[in-house]
């Protein structure tokens, strides 16, 4: 019987694919675990409790069939479950392995509560679109009836991908513009390959390329053509540039040579796991190797860059925070594989200054201590006085979280309407811009938030999109 083969998860405990042993896995960009076998799988798939209210997908922003799926893998329809999977999710592989599981589905699965171990729904969700990808069940992008109208995408990130691939389900020309020479934004170029491997994000864009989606790479909105210019283009638009302007740190010496940010130094490592030239790396100035490295901050960001300093070298990793572990913003189960990987958290610390001569030598910080709830509901940090120290340090990265920048002047298009964060304006009930026919979505929207996010403003906005052209067209016509 197929029920025999769910609710096991009092008799199979919780499993999750074997990691490589941290000294292995800190000498290359891999992966770090491998991939569940096709037992392992559906052993663990089995541990789902299928729940009347399933918690996990209702605390999934795409909201997944993950118990419908979870059941066909335990039955060994992987198939099914890959279809299923995919109906939602335009990168359910992508979610898979770089979704912080812990604070949302697997966060909030049942028999978590129950004190048995949340099932492993990223693992087997990854498990699940691999396998597909290998057995050749990935079809081309479904192509609608030709509507003869096009749509410009400005930002080929997760929500930009994620809405050209439904628009272009409709039946519409879609073209992508994104300022790099590869798309996929913050997947591409931010995220480090031993969290998602390039190929992974390639063979996606290839799939788009191969179902007609033009891209248009090295293309930089107010330079090589204004808004305006692309709206007389294109019969509607969407911007989904993400946001990428750094936020400062106000200290002496933060200028100094060997002070970075963390996308600049993260960019410069993913170029080269691609095999381009990278000069600032070839220099030094971007490569950790025998540096002692400090890096500021305590997001999923500061966890990429002291994970890619160790597998560059570095003397030694230090995580600087002005919060406690509790507190931290980053995963915590990111912040374990750093552990084991040699990096040393200091916490409730922040930088005053940076000691330089040519170029950096030392951070001069103070430690903290939590008072009352900001307005975020978290504890504030307030100086703890009289303990100033010093860390050595040749190499120091910024990762405080990134701000939008100022789309209005970029694209010469002052009347595009922005918040007081300087995120894009939009209508709650059809994603547009200040200016017709102009979308957004994503980061840029939002502010700067998860993947998964973004993949779900880009299904959404494109569902708008098409609302509005069909009117448009009818007009039209």
């Amino acid at each position: 019987m197929a029920g025999e083969k769910l609710l096991q998860f009092v008799t199979r405990t919780q499993a999750y694919p074997a990691k490589r042993e941290a000294q292995a896995r800190a000498e290359d960009f891999r992966e770090i675990a491998e991939r569940y076998g096709v037992p392992a799988a559906e052993e663990q798939a089995s541990r789902c409790s299928q729940c009347g209210v399933p918690y996990c997908s209702v605390h999934c922003p795409l909201h997944n069939h993950i118990p419908d799926w979870l059941r066909l893998t335990a039955e060994g329809r992987l198939r099914e479950a890959y279809e299923l999977s995919n109906a939602t999710s335009t990168m359910p592989e992508i979610c898979g392995r770089i979704c912080p599981q812990d604070r949302l589905c697997e966060g909030n699965c049942v028999i978590e509560f129950s004190g048995h171990g949340a099932v492993t729904i990223g693992s087997v969700e990854k498990f699940i679109t691999d396998t597909a990808w290998e057995e050749g069940w990935v079809e081309p992008v479904a192509v609608g009836p030709a509507r003869g109208q096009s749509v410009g995408i400005i930002g080929a990130g997760p929500a930009g991908l994620s809405a050209a691939e439904y628009l272009r389900g409709y039946g519409y020309d879609v073209h992508v513009y994104d300022r790099h020479d590869r798309m996929g934004g913050l997947l591409t170029y931010g995220i480090p390959g031993f969290k998602l491997e390039k190929p992974v994000v390639m063979r996606r864009v290839d799939r788009l390329k191969q179902g007609g989606i033009v891209f248009h790479e090295g293309f930089e909105v107010g330079r090589d053509a204004t808004l305006d210019e692309l709206r007389e283009r294109h019969d509607a638009l969407l911007i989904a540039t993400g946001v990428y302007k750094p936020r400062a740190i106000k200290a002496p010496g933060v200028g100094s040579a060997g002070v970075v940010e963390a996308l600049t130094y993260l960019t410069a490592s993913n170029r080269k796991s691609f095999g381009d030239a990278v000069p600032e790396f070839e220099d030094g100035s971007l490569d950790a190797k025998g540096k002692h490295v400090v890096v500021i901050g305590g997001g999923d960001t500061a966890m990429d860059c002291v994970r890619t300093a160790v597998r560059q070298g570095a003397a030694s990793v230090k995580c600087l925070y002005r919060r406690d572990r509790a507190n931290m913003p980053g995963s915590q189960r990111e912040v374990a594989n750093a552990e084991e990987e040699g990096v040393e958290f200091v916490w409730l610390s922040a930088p005053q200054a940076f000691e330089a001569a040519e170029r950096v030598t030392a951070v001069r910080a103070e430690k903290m201590r939590l008072g009352a709830p900001d307005a975020t509901g978290r504890r504030a940090p307030e100086p703890d006085p009289g303990s100033d120290f010093r860390l050595e340090a040749d190499l120091v990265i910024k990762a405080l979280g990134f701000d939008a920048e100022d789309l209005p002047r970029l694209f010469d298009a002052p009347e595009l309407g922005v918040t007081r964060w300087g995120t894009l304006r939009t209508d709650n009930k059809t994603m547009m811009t200040s200016l017709d026919g102009v979308f957004a979505a994503g980061d840029i929207v939002r502010g700067a938030s998860l993947v998964v996010w973004a993949i779900r403003d880009g299904r959404d906005v494109a569902a708008k999109m098409h609302q509005y052209l069909k009117v448009k067209g009818k007009v039209a016509a």
